[in-house]
């Protein structure tokens, strides 16, 4: 009886794959990410790569500074304090 070992790389979105999916453009989703507001991995060829949550955090971005009229750094902050909320929301779930 023999075991092989199959190696997955985690699912991973590239940059054309989450500005399809966000429905703006590669270069705004670029600019999101030097701004700090998105993660991304770049690869040894300089390929931006994502986790698959990312289009829905680009388009969280965009509502809050389309609909909301904020700029991007009061958008980081929202972001963040949503996730905050979202975390303590979770905890208090499980002392429950």
């Amino acid at each position: 009886m023999s075991s092989s070992l199959v190696l997955a790389l985690p699912p991973r979105l590239d940059l054309g794959t989450v500005a399809a999916a966000s429905g703006i453009h590669p270069d705004l989703v670029r600019r999101f990410v030097d701004l700090g507001l998105v993660p991304a991995w770049e690869d040894a060829s300089g390929r931006l790569w994502f986790s698959p949550a990312t289009p829905g955090l680009v388009r969280r971005i965009v509502r809050l500074h389309a609909d909301l009229s904020l700029n991007y750094a009061a958008v980081a902050l929202v972001i963040d304090l949503l996730a905050r909320i979202d975390a303590l929301e979770n905890r208090r779930r499980v002392l429950r």
